[in-house]
């Protein structure tokens, strides 16, 4: 099937992130156990779509979400697409696939009183994990940036000077963020907790660390988010993804150009940051129904 060829391809010459390519690599292995079960199928040149729109029926009736299907058939598309480029196939089967149309959700964020209401309380940092935590939390507000960016922030890549920080985005992709001067005093508040609490020997050279200067994971920073969103919201979803929803309505609700905004989230296209035009078209709805006398 010519599956780790494909891997190998994502991983090293598309330079895909790592769970995408976990997502890939579960996805066609489902699919391939699938072909070999159903139609003793082992070859990617005996695949025909009639099989493919079998798997998909079959993941419907297991439950699975429009979404989640539609992502595997992603999958199966960039799959097939580089197999015909390198020649391993004639003709592509997944051309005609058509997906089960998924209902659009919004994006859930924080309303801005809410996010004031947060801010305004935070206690002045007494200690190492205080400054770093509150600046884990106002950054995403800020910058907008995705956990694993802020996570794979380097003491190099934020640049006091200019202020200014580099993030690493999907596909290895940099863009430089601003940061405000209230960002500007929080980091220089953490980086003196830091120096005080972990000895350079000690640390890495991450920008964020643990309690004993190594990098910090992904739980942990879901959990400090958590934690902040949990004291002024009693929605379900309250993590850093969340934050990053919010930093894109809110500018958006004060002006912001939305071309400036895809600059600044590190959307590909237009189109990932047009979904939270739709807040901003909703909260304009509500001022027109509380204020119109004819609404």
């Amino acid at each position: 099937m010519f599956i780790s060829d494909f891997l190998h391809y994502i991983e090293f010459e598309r330079r895909y992130s790592k769970h995408t390519l976990i997502s890939y690599t579960k996805d066609l292995e489902q699919f391939s156990e699938f072909l070999r079960e159903t139609y003793q199928v082992e070859k990617a040149n005996e695949v025909d779509f009639v099989f493919i729109r079998s798997w998909i029926a079959t993941l419907m009736e297991e439950g699975k979400s429009p979404r989640t299907v539609n992502r595997k058939i992603s999958t199966l598309k960039s799959y097939f697409r580089y197999l015909l480029k390198v020649g391993k196939i004639e003709d592509n089967p997944v051309l005609k696939i058509s997906g089960p149309k998924a209902r659009k959700k919004l994006p859930v964020f924080i309303e801005e009183k809410s996010m004031n209401l947060l801010i305004t309380e935070f206690k002045t940092p007494e200690s190492f994990e205080e400054a770093r935590d509150r600046l884990v939390v106002e950054l995403f507000y800020a910058t907008g940036i995705r956990r694993a960016e802020l996570i794979g922030l380097k003491s190099s890549d934020v640049n006091l000077d200019s202020k200014l920080i580099k993030v690493l985005g999907k596909r290895n992709k940099e863009r430089l963020i601003p940061i405000h001067n209230s960002i500007f005093s929080l980091i220089d508040s953490y980086l003196g907790f830091k120096e005080n609490a972990l000895t350079e020997q000690s640390q890495d050279p991450y920008f964020f660390l643990t309690v004993k200067g190594k990098k910090m994971y992904p739980k942990l920073v879901y959990r400090i988010v958590n934690n902040y969103l949990s004291k002024v919201s009693t929605q379900k979803k309250k993590s850093p993804h969340v934050l990053r929803h919010t930093f894109a309505t809110h500018m958006l609700n004060h002006g912001a150009d939305l071309n400036a905004v895809k600059e600044l989230l590190g959307h590909a296209n237009l189109a990932a940051t047009q979904i939270y035009t739709h807040n901003t078209i909703e909260k304009l709805k509500n001022i027109y129904k509380l204020a119109h006398p004819k609404a």
